[in-house]
């Protein structure tokens, strides 16, 4: 047994982030055949992540303020403190605080066979679909 050395918070880069989300780590594999990450993650109101997806899915568990979560359809759903949200493998999505209130949450995740492919970064959001009028636009051109 061992208590895990305590990691400095960082502030995700801004390729990847809208706004200030800041990580701290919770934990990391320590064996070989160990997958699992687990970290919290801290947003300032509004800040986003830009589309990405995971190699074997994400659990988030939203523990304070309003979590903001999209997918590719121009679906928003909203994760309140106490509720968890599944990500399966491969399905793109972003997630951000709601616009006035900080939002936190601890974040599930385990790596690909292949490192590399255990977040997939790709564009930031725009500004209407972080709104979820990206759907309605959508809808209205039909």
């Amino acid at each position: 047994m061992n208590i895990e050395p305590q990691t400095p918070t960082s502030k995700n880069p801004p390729e990847h982030f809208a706004g200030d989300v800041w990580v701290d780590t919770i934990a990391t594999p320590n064996e070989a055949d160990q997958r699992m990450t687990v970290a919290t993650v801290h947003f300032a109101p509004g800040a986003r992540t830009a589309w990405h997806s995971h190699a074997r899915g994400q659990y988030l568990r939203v523990t304070q303020g309003v979590a903001r979560v999209g997918q590719r359809d121009g679906t928003v759903i909203e994760v309140h403190p106490g509720q968890t949200l599944y990500t399966p493998s491969g399905e793109d999505h972003w997630h951000a605080a709601a616009p006035d209130c900080f939002m936190e949450h601890i974040a599930m995740l385990e790596a690909g066979d292949d490192p590399a492919t255990t977040t997939v970064w790709k564009e930031h959001i725009t500004d209407d679909e972080y709104a979820g009028s990206a759907a309605t636009d959508r809808a209205d051109e039909r």
